[in-house]
């Protein structure tokens, strides 16, 4: 999906959240867990979380650079609290709650070869729990990704940015059924 954004727009640009720990080491900036502890008392993160072993986070400094560079900063987040936390970082964000059902996440893991099929299955779960237990949070553009390809999606997010769409509460209990 970030791909096809910056294909559309090459302003669009992954945001690289810091990790540290074990698994995938391409999209992130590796650093330590102490390095995200010390930002954290600095007051210098958006967001923190644990997740697949690992801890990452969305340091105030890393969106600025981009932002200040007339990028656009796509970040990839998976839990409801991390969308929310990061407007605290003064740009107008369009928040994009992508979805799609158990069996279609499940065979795009398949797909790719990810070795850690449970625990992505478990994430599913997880992360159906955290928007039914937020089905109130307001989302800018909803897409169920197994009814678009990355192309449309990626059409649809640009309008949203261009447009400057605002938030708004969404069915999402329909959503994730």
């Amino acid at each position: 999906m970030t791909a096809e954004l910056s294909r559309i727009r090459p302003e669009f640009t992954l945001f690289e959240r810091l990790k540290a720990g074990p698994g995938r080491t391409t999209g992130y900036r590796l650093t330590t867990a102490e390095h995200i502890a010390e930002l954290s008392r600095a007051g210098e993160l958006l967001y923190r979380n644990a997740r697949y072993d690992a801890e990452y986070a969305i340091d105030r400094a890393g969106v600025s650079e981009l932002v200040e560079h007339g990028l656009i900063p796509v970040l990839h987040m998976g839990q409801v609290a991390g969308a929310s936390a990061v407007e605290a970082f003064p740009i107008h964000w369009v928040k994009v709650l992508l979805w799609c059902p158990l069996d279609v996440t499940e065979a795009r893991c398949k797909l790719r070869g990810d070795k850690d099929l449970e625990a992505r299955l478990k994430v599913w779960h997880e992360t159906r729990q955290d928007l039914l237990d937020h089905a109130k949070e307001p989302w800018s553009v909803v897409i169920e990704t197994q009814l678009h390809s990355p192309a449309e999606s990626a059409s649809i997010i640009s309008e949203a940015v261009r447009a400057v769409v605002g938030s708004e509460t969404r069915d999402i209990r329909r959503l994730v059924g």
